[in-house]
């Protein structure tokens, strides 16, 4: 499923002894893709952290709790730390496709194509977080995050764009957190 490099594993603990939390858990989400690659989470939780649904595995001697939607795409994944000019950080070196079924595959395609052209006027950007029961679910970035237009854009841009070409997805739900950011009114 997902190995962690012994440099990972021995800053991981560090930071485990430092949280003084009793029994952790190291928890792996994936937030985001970009040009990139993934986008991850990683944290740690407390027994009752997390969500129901996360798989628990063990990883070289460590408890690892994976985001169910997160899986399918760090299955061969490896943990690394990196040391670097800047003080270093954890990265993640993850062999798996951006997106694995074929509507994402179109709802990404589509997002790329069409609705971030057409956003990128106003300095914003669209990602897509995932498709769940036919339902696309994505996030606004830039001088979209925040605006108050979003909800109009949405309904009447990025939807119909999406829905018009890939009719198998029903709705498209906004996962923003619009009031976040440093500047989320662009």
């Amino acid at each position: 499923m997902l190995s962690i490099t012994p440099k990972a594993r021995e800053m991981l603990d560090s930071f485990a002894e430092q949280a003084d939390d009793g029994e952790l858990s190291l928890r792996v989400e994936i937030i985001g893709r970009g040009p990139k690659g993934f986008q991850y989470d990683l944290q740690f939780v407390t027994a009752d952290g997390g969500s129901a649904d996360d798989l628990i595995v063990e990883v070289e001697g460590m408890k690892v709790r994976v985001a169910a939607r997160s899986v399918q795409y760090l299955d061969g994944s490896t943990l690394d730390f990196k040391e670097t000019l800047m003080g270093g950080g954890f990265a993640f070196d993850n062999p798996n496709p951006l997106w694995v079924d074929e509507l994402s595959k179109k709802v990404a395609e589509i997002i790329n194509n069409e609705v971030n052209p057409a956003v990128a006027s106003h300095g914003g950007v669209v990602e897509l977080v995932g498709v769940d029961e036919n339902k696309a679910i994505i996030a606004f970035g830039g001088g979209c995050q925040g605006c108050g237009m979003a909800d109009v854009t949405l309904k009447q841009g990025v939807e119909v764009m999406i829905k018009e070409k890939v009719p198998e997805i029903s709705e498209v739900i906004d996962s923003t957190d619009h009031a976040a950011g440093t500047n989320p009114f662009y």
